[in-house]
């Protein structure tokens, strides 16, 4: 904002620009902070999710995430499940809670349906009745018009 000083000979001119360096410095710095810091948080079993549209999920950390990958091994959180009988075990530990935790199924897209279908009817034996199924968002619908 410039203004008039009366009474000098010479008037003094006031800069009007803002200086964005040190807010473009700030911004850089907390990009590369995310860039750096996101792969770390997302620590899980790769297996190849099937396309869908669906909504986001939002996480909460009492979830519970089943993977099944395209062997067919199942895994509880990242740790993989030797057998069946492991699994109706954990699963009717989980369904006693109050509030029943959610399930989140992450089926690989090569995985057998009968692998799957096994986590469903083991899930339903243990008495867990929130259970989700993850996949990836279909980018074929959102392509540039």
């Amino acid at each position: 904002m410039a203004m008039n000083v009366q009474g000098s000979g010479e008037e003094p001119s006031v800069m009007a620009t803002i200086n964005t360096t040190p807010l473009v410095d700030v911004m850089l710095v907390l990009l590369i902070i995310f860039l750096i810091t996101i792969p770390v948080i997302t620590k899980t079993v790769p297996v190849k999710l099937p396309n869908a549209n669906n909504i986001p999920t939002q996480t909460k950390p009492q979830d519970i995430t089943i993977a099944v990958d395209q062997a067919g091994n199942v895994y509880w959180n990242d740790k993989m499940i030797p057998n069946s009988d492991q699994l109706l075990t954990m699963i009717e530990q989980e369904a006693v809670k109050v509030p029943q935790p959610e399930i989140h199924i992450r089926g690989d897209l090569n995985a057998s349906y009968k692998s799957i279908g096994h986590v469903l009817y083991e899930l339903q034996r243990g008495g867990m009745v929130k259970v989700a199924f993850i996949t990836e968002p279909d980018l074929t619908n959102f392509q540039a018009h």
